[in-house]
């Protein structure tokens, strides 16, 4: 009950989902608190950041004049169109409020790659995803997309951004972030027989692998599975996967996996006595502003997807 009370002492963008997904608050309560994220706290802030050409910082990906030689000493910026729509919609903000945005993206925003029009996407399949992701939010005509993953899985199940650099195995975040822009698509189109196949054929890659280990040693893949840090943005961790794991099982009203074991005891193994999950790190690169604690420290977002994992687990499990 202290970790519930100190989650819910928290802005708006988490506080909804604390009280729906942890507190068991009636709709009535988690919705009136959802409807204030656009408000107030982290969500008005970045709302009011928009340019009036609809984008952010100038840019779909990357800011306007981004020097790209910078990411090597500075990291990602996070602070471009594609970044803000993403925290928006994963904060809950009603897609009302964004009203005219799709097509003002569709008009003045076109992708650093090849100049290609913002709503089609372009080559890189985490891109992709969240452009599938804000465009079923925002009303956009995204439904190509979802058959570009289709047509873009590789042989081995999954996928990889470096594909068109000629990579044919499956990166673990490439294939995380493929899997929720399907499942979005899913929950709001109930997809085709070949999306659908698609998407639970990139779910056995991550299956089969129990969250983190080298199908060919069955080694741990890299440190980086165990590394829990909010924002997730596109880096891959077994609580972030575990989070996807559980959104597809509600949405298709099926058991967990028993192959999640050795992931969901990772995430129980990092919890603190007191209950709590610090935070990894702030992965590298500007931000507009912080939204969680630096590296060590109790993470509440981190606590709050840890929470919500395990108690999915162990209520479907035990």
């Amino acid at each position: 009950m202290e970790v519930l009370t100190w989650l819910l002492d928290s802005d708006p963008a988490l506080r909804w989902q604390v009280q729906r997904d942890l507190a068991d608050e009636p709709p009535e309560v988690w919705q009136a608190t959802r409807a204030r994220v656009a408000t107030e706290g982290f969500g008005a802030r970045l709302l009011a950041l928009q340019d009036a050409d609809g984008q952010w910082d100038g840019g779909a990906f990357f800011p306007a004049g981004f020097d790209f030689d910078r990411v090597e000493t500075e990291g990602q910026p996070w602070t471009a169109t594609t970044w803000a729509l993403s925290a928006l919609r994963e904060w809950g903000v009603d897609a009302e409020r964004l009203a005219g945005t799709a097509d003002l993206l569709a008009e003045n925003s076109r992708w650093e790659y090849d100049d290609l029009p913002y709503w089609g996407g372009e080559v890189d399949c985490c891109i992709n995803a969240w452009t599938l992701m804000n465009g079923l939010w925002l009303g956009a005509d995204v439904e190509p997309l979802a058959d570009w993953f289709v047509e873009h899985r590789l042989a081995d199940g999954g996928w990889n951004c470096d594909w068109v650099e000629g990579s044919t195995r499956s990166s673990y975040h490439s294939t995380l972030n493929s899997l929720k822009g399907m499942l979005a698509h899913q929950a709001a189109t109930g997809g085709t027989t070949a999306t659908r196949d698609a998407r639970r054929g990139g779910e056995e890659y991550l299956l089969e692998r129990h969250l983190y280990r080298r199908l060919s040693t069955g080694e741990p893949v890299a440190d980086w599975v165990r590394r829990f840090a909010y924002p997730f943005r596109w880096y891959y961790n077994v609580l972030n996967a575990a989070d996807h794991f559980r959104a597809a099982a509600l949405l298709d009203g099926t058991a967990p996996d028993p192959r999640m074991a050795e992931a969901i005891e990772m995430i129980r193994a990092a919890r603190q006595s007191d209950g709590t999950w610090l935070q990894a790190r702030r992965h590298p690169g500007q931000v507009w502003f912080e939204v969680d604690v630096a590296g060590g420290e109790p993470s509440k977002w981190v606590t709050f997807h840890a929470t919500r994992v395990l108690r999915w687990w162990d209520e479907a499990v035990l």
